[in-house]
């Protein structure tokens, strides 16, 4: 895949891993051979027409590939993400491996009984009750009313709507469709699960419910493919995931490097669009340090030199034990003149997962820099994680409003220095990280 043809920043090519064959374990419940999907556009309503009746003197309508030369294998057991922005050709590319859509050429093999959440209450009818949907539902799957009836009681728990369970569907909110879908859809136990963004429906309490079942149904061997703008939600549950830029498949791999390279993308578009916006920014500037790190972008106009972690005596370290203190150490080199700099950093754990950091921007520390006069950063935090390893990623920005729509990114360099932690038997952490509490404690009478 060149950069040419799809786009690509070039930073992004460079930094994309070799694609991953996975272990393989029977037949594949997907495969995708060159699939694309095209559209015809036409100008105007009356064009349809005119198409209709002189299609062999003359075209009326415009090309619009949605997706196209997609091809991959997805075997029993796994979660694969897809990822992309507003228009990549995500929902159309489901469609088609849900059956949903017919793809206009390429092959599409699907194997085993599919259970598809493209939008909410798809397959539902709004002027039937929830409980005649939920039949409904079942007979769609190929699922008979007395086998339903064994699974109706999971069902009804599940989704947890009370009375309104026998009320038409045209009356529930969009969060109460969503847990009536998801509840028919957990309970038929499908080989393959297509879930369309749709799992951002609903209450935190809901969606934490969702995913934990998610993941035991995973467990239990459920192939699933899932559509989401969340990147921890991706990293959370899928092992590989598919990257789509323009309708074309830009990387297909493990996950976390999927949405490291989304990331990257979504960045380096954004910096283009604010580089085109503010005039006094130059061109971008190449990188000239050497700065090791999984992936690196930005404009280059502030660029980072080095990365150390020191522990209170300022000596470099790679290991702390819980509780003792970590100074993170950059230094940086300006090219412009900036009055509004910020640096932030960012702790990620080993499976990708986000934890914690901050910015220099939010913490009201105002930073001002000239060009070719370096200039050197310290954060300084307890190391109050649990026993393992972690990954700093570290930002320079150029930002002065509290939204951030002005944010330029001169310079991100993703895993730069990596740190363990070492456990206290003192005070073990159970979760991600210790938050101190206050506890107060009395008897009472």
């Amino acid at each position: 895949m060149s950069s040419e043809t799809l786009d690509l920043p070039t930073s992004m090519i460079e930094h994309a891993p070799t694609r991953e064959k996975p272990v393989v374990r029977g037949e594949p419940v997907i495969r995708l051979r060159d699939v694309g999907k095209c559209y015809h556009v036409y100008p105007k309503p009356a064009d349809r027409l005119k198409q209709a009746f002189f299609r062999w003197h003359k075209t009326y309508f415009k090309e619009f590939w949605a997706c196209r030369k997609v091809s991959f294998e997805i075997y029993p057991g796994e979660a694969v993400g897809i990822l992309g922005r507003n228009g990549a050709g995500k929902s159309t590319l489901l469609q088609v491996i849900a059956g949903t859509m017919a793809p206009t050429e390429g092959s599409v093999e699907v194997r085993g009984r599919v259970a598809a959440m493209l939008q909410l209450g798809s397959g539902f009818n709004p002027e039937f009750t929830g409980r005649e949907n939920v039949y409904l539902g079942g007979a769609i799957l190929g699922i008979g009313r007395k086998e339903m009836d064994s699974r109706f009681k999971d069902i009804e728990s599940f989704a947890d709507i009370g009375n309104f369970i026998d009320q038409p569907l045209k009356t529930y909110s969009s969060g109460m469709a969503a847990r009536l879908a998801f509840a028919v859809s957990f309970s038929v136990e499908p080989d393959l699960l297509i879930v369309d963004e749709i799992l951002a429906v609903g209450d935190i309490g809901f969606q934490h419910k969702c995913v934990a079942r998610l993941r035991q149904m995973r467990d239990r061997g459920l192939t699933m493919l899932f559509v989401s703008h969340s990147p921890d939600a991706v990293r959370s549950l899928c092992q590989r995931a598919l990257f789509l830029v323009d309708g074309q498949p830009a990387y297909f791999g493990p996950a976390d490097q999927a949405v490291n390279l989304y990331l990257s993308y979504i960045r380096e578009r954004t910096n283009k669009d604010a580089l085109e916006e503010q005039k006094d920014l130059a061109k971008p500037v190449a990188f000239s340090t050497a700065v090791k790190g999984a992936a690196r972008y930005g404009t280059g106009h502030v660029q980072i030199e080095g990365v150390e972690l020191r522990d209170d005596t300022g000596e470099a370290r790679r290991a702390f034990a819980f509780g003792e203190h970590i100074t993170l150490e950059a230094t940086f080199v300006p090219h412009v003149d900036s009055p509004n700099v910020s640096v932030s950093f960012l702790i990620r754990d080993m499976t990708g997962i986000d934890l914690t950091g901050t910015t220099t921007f939010d913490e009201k520390v105002m930073i001002a820099v000239k060009a070719g006069r370096r200039f050197r950063v310290r954060f300084r935090f307890p190391a109050d994680l649990r026993l393992g390893n972690y990954g700093v990623s570290l930002a320079v920005t150029r930002v002065s409003q509290r939204d951030y729509s002005d944010v330029v990114l001169f310079d991100q360099v993703d895993g730069c220095v990596a740190f363990a932690v070492m456990p206290d038997s003192d005070r073990p952490v159970h979760y991600k990280f210790h938050c101190p509490t206050t506890i107060e404690w009395e008897p009472l009478t």
